[in-house]
C-alpha cells in the first residue's frame, strides 16, 4: 500500500510540475473550465467592440404575435436553444429567449467569428490595406513565407485550403483547437486591433445596439480571430442583413458587393477532403446550403450558433444554444439546421397568411 501511495504521489508531483510550465497555461484552463461553453467570455481577457451609433431594429406589425409550431419545441429544448430570432424586410418579426438569456445577454459566436473576420478582410481590401485575396500572408506575417514550398495566400486561409493537417476538437485537452481556445500566445498581424477595426468599419455603421466583447489570447494580446466574438442574437443578425444587402447598410457600401459575392460562393475547384468531392458548401468562411429549393447562406459556430440568410424570403434567422445535431445531412450540414429553418419558415408563413 505504501508503494502505491508513493507512486501516486510521484505522479501528482509530475503532473503538477508539468501544469506549472508557462507554456501549459491552456491545460490549466482546460482542467478548470473543461469543455467550452457559450457563456465563458468572463474567464478570458476581452476587448470591446464598440457600438458607437446604436439603433434598434424596426419591428414588423406582427412582431411577437406569432408562435413557434409546437412540433418543433422538443428539438428546441433537446438542443438547449437560448435564442431564436427572425427578421424579414429589415424588421424584427419574432424573437424568443430561454433560460436567463435576453436580447442583450452575450453569447459566444465560436466559429461564426471567422465569417466576421472574412467581412473585415473585405473591408481591408476596400481600404487598400490588402491588395486582394491572392496576396501572400508573408506580406503581413514574414514568418509565413511559404507552406510546403508554396506561397500561402489570404485566399488559402479564407477557404481553409492551406493544406494544414489540423484536428478541430475541443474534447481532447491536447488538440490544437483546445490550445488556441484556452491558450495565451496567438499571433498579432495588424497595427489596429481587430476589435477596433470591426467596430469602425462594421459594428458601428451597422448600428449595433450593444458593445460586443472579443476574447483575447492574453491580457493586452490579440483577438481569438477563429472564435469568441461575444454578442446577442439581435446584433448577430446584423451580419446576416449585411450579406442580404450585398454589403450595403443605409445606402453606404460597407463591404464591396463583389467581395460579398466571392465570399458566399463555394470554390468548386477545391476538393472536400472529408467527402472526396468538389466543395459546394464553403466560401470565404461562409457556408451555403439548399433548403426547400432556396439557397441559404449562413454563419456557423460550434454548439449550434447560426445566422441564416434566406434571400428568397428576404429573411434572417438567428439561433443560439448549447448543442447542435450529431448527424449530418446529404448536404453535409448538422441536421439540427433543418429544425431552425423549418420553424422559421413556419413563422413566416403565419405572418404571410395572418394565421395568428
Amino acid at each position: 500500500m505504501k508503494k502505491i501511495i508513493g507512486a501516486l504521489l510521484l505522479v501528482c508531483i509530475f503532473v503538477g510540475g508539468y501544469l506549472l510550465i508557462p507554456s501549459n497555461y491552456y491545460l490549466r484552463q482546460t482542467i478548470v473550465h473543461l469543455y467550452p461553453k457559450i457563456d465563458q467570455y468572463p474567464i478570458f481577457e476581452n476587448r470591446k467592440v464598440s457600438a458607437k451609433d446604436p439603433q434598434p431594429w424596426e419591428t414588423a406589425d406582427v412582431y411577437n404575435k406569432l408562435s413557434i409550431n409546437p412540433a418543433y419545441l422538443p428539438q428546441f429544448k433537446k438542443h438547449g436553444t437560448v435564442a431564436f430570432l427572425v427578421i424579414q424586410d429589415s424588421a424584427l418579426v419574432f424573437e424568443q429567449y430561454w433560460e436567463d438569456y435576453s436580447d442583450q445577454k452575450r453569447s459566444n459566436s465560436f466559429s461564426m467569428a471567422k465569417s466576421i473576420v472574412s467581412l473585415a478582410i473585405g473591408c481591408a481590401i476596400d481600404d487598400g490595406f490588402i491588395a486582394n485575396t491572392e496576396q501572400a500572408v508573408s506580406d503581413f506575417i514574414p514568418e509565413f513565407n511559404s507552406f510546403n514550398g508554396k506561397k500561402l495566400t489570404i485566399k488559402h486561409l479564407l477557404t481553409m485550403s492551406a493544406g494544414v493537417d489540423f484536428e478541430e476538437s475541443y474534447v481532447s485537452p491536447f488538440s490544437p483547437t483546445t490550445q488556441l481556445y484556452y491558450g495565451d500566445n496567438l499571433k498579432k498581424a495588424t497595427g489596429e486591433s481587430l476589435s477596433a477595426y470591426v467596430s469602425r468599419r462594421l459594428w458601428t455603421p451597422m448600428h449595433a445596439e450593444e458593445d460586443a466583447l472579443w476574447s483575447l489570447d492574453h491580457k493586452g494580446g490579440s483577438e481569438k480571430a477563429y472564435c469568441c466574438f461575444n454578442s446577442n442574437a439581435r446584433d448577430f443578425a446584423r451580419f446576416g442583413q449585411l450579406i442580404l444587402n450585398n454589403g450595403s447598410w443605409d445606402g453606404n457600401q460597407l463591404v464591396s458587393a463583389s467581395y460579398i459575392k466571392e465570399a458566399i460562393t463555394p470554390d468548386t475547384l477545391l476538393i472536400d477532403k472529408k467527402y472526396n468531392e468538389p466543395n459546394r458548401h464553403y466560401g470565404y468562411q461562409f457556408w451555403k446550403l439548399n433548403f426547400e429549393g432556396s439557397e441559404v447562406v449562413y454563419m456557423r459556430g460550434m454548439l449550434g450558433q447560426y445566422v441564416f440568410v434566406i434571400p428568397d424570403k428576404r429573411a434572417i434567422v438567428v439561433r443560439l444554444g448549447h448543442k447542435r445535431g450529431e448527424n449530418y445531412t446529404s448536404q453535409h450540414y448538422p441536421d439540427d439546421i433543418d429544425v431552425w429553418l423549418k420553424a422559421a419558415s413556419d413563422l413566416l408563413n403565419q405572418k404571410e397568411n395572418k394565421t395568428f
